[in-house]
């Protein structure tokens, strides 16, 4: 009996991971100027909050059509047309002086988002062995943090020679960098969508009405893990800028802790593969409700770094978990549909925690609402813990011996 060739990660490297970073390096750039360039086309601090605002919604609504989008046309299709139509929207946004075009871009601006991130976990699960997919999976985490973090310091050198709106044509360049880089990807689900299309495409509600009980308790662990990721980009900012601190040491410690986020992506995956999934998922959620219940003792640089590091080592830990547990979980038919209603858990997270935390802000201190929300993240742990654990169980019984 001959075994089977060794899988090598590097093979796959450039169509894996290139567009990712190209991708996240254009997003990274973007996303810290979208409510300064608001207020440069005349909106109000509120209205500027309510454009950045328009990212999630735009992914929230296109969380399910994605996974239609992609069940039809393909991975590769889907990436290459929400590529060119990112393309289109940076180019407009970088010239437009209409706050309320600017404001739509946004919004297809998440939309496209949306479309992209699924594309390319559906590559990654065909592309991948099954015993190295929390790696490759937490690689691809990875690479997008890698373009978030350069981004900013792209964008920062652009903005001060070419002024601020020239960030977005960094945006549009990435774009079609993105695209370019897709075309070397294989359409690995070809075949699979030529079987569907005999008996007719899945309807998206089928697939979820299908596998509602998996999406409503490991989907609803996924949106305590993406709370708790959302909580402190939304919290730290405000607690800096509660104790004193300035704009530029606000800076230098979300720097210091992505530094640490990014350094952890690999570790990660190994983790998974060779312990579990509930090995990392527990830190994520763990490190945030821990960090919040300690942020009302933080009053100097050095204490609020000390938190930031620690959450960051958990979200570290937790590069991956989402999409590794949703490519555990993913049917072979309907895999796109149901990958669309696991995104669409974790953009209700994303969304929530935001949320909770400005309505908790109008009717109470902010160091109550750090104690509320770190009270609730400690429940959400033992609910993870407990559907991450079970999952894990299912995984070892179904392999293979």
């Amino acid at each position: 009996m001959t075994s089977a060739p060794e899988f090598r990660l590097r093979e796959i490297a450039v169509p894996a991971y290139g567009p990712s970073i190209v991708e996240g390096l254009g997003h990274g750039a973007i996303l810290p100027i979208v409510a300064l360039h608001a207020r440069e086309l005349g909106a109000t601090v509120g209205q500027a909050a309510l454009v950045v605002a328009l990212i999630g919604i735009g992914q929230l609504m296109m969380s399910l059509p994605a996974g239609a989008l992609v069940a039809r046309i393909g991975e590769r299709r889907a990436l290459t047309v929400t590529g060119l139509l990112e393309f289109v929207v940076f180019v407009l946004a970088w010239r437009t002086e209409n706050l309320v075009i600017f404001a739509v871009l946004v919004l297809l601006t998440g939309m496209a988002w949306s479309v992209f991130l699924l594309g390319r976990q559906g590559f990654m699960i065909d592309a991948v062995p099954i015993h190295f997919r929390a790696r490759a999976l937490s690689a691809l985490g990875g690479s997008h943090r890698i373009g978030m973090l350069a981004g900013p310091l792209i964008g920062a050198l652009l903005i001060h020679f070419f002024g601020l709106s020239s960030v977005f044509a960094l945006g549009a360049v990435a774009s079609l960098a993105a695209v370019a880089m897709v075309q070397w990807m294989p359409d690995l689900g070809a075949d699979a969508r030529a079987a569907q299309a005999v008996d007719g495409p899945l309807s998206v509600w089928s697939v979820l009405r299908q596998h509602r009980r998996v999406l409503v308790t490991l989907g609803s662990a996924v949106a305590v893990i993406s709370a708790s990721r959302s909580l402190r980009l939304a919290l730290l900012p405000l607690w800096c800028d509660h104790v004193g601190l300035s704009a530029s040491a606000t800076s230098l410690i979300f720097g210091l802790a992505a530094a640490v986020d990014v350094s952890l992506f690999y570790p990660a995956g190994w983790v998974m593969d060779r312990f579990g999934r509930v090995w990392v998922a527990f830190p994520v959620v763990a490190t945030a409700a821990v960090g919040v219940l300690l942020l009302p003792l933080a009053e100097t640089f050095w204490s609020v770094l000390a938190i930031s590091v620690l959450i960051a080592v958990g979200n570290g830990l937790g590069s991956g978990i989402v999409m590794t547990m949703g490519a555990d979980t993913a049917p072979v038919a309907g895999r796109a549909q149901y990958l669309g209603g696991w995104r669409l858990a974790a953009d209700l997270g994303n969304t929530a925690a935001p949320v909770a935390l400005g309505a908790l802000t109008v009717v109470m201190p902010l160091v109550g609402a750090c104690l509320a929300l770190g009270g609730v993240g400690i429940a959400g742990t033992v609910w993870v813990t407990y559907w991450t654990g079970r999952l894990d169980r299912f995984r070892s019984s179904a392999a293979p011996s």
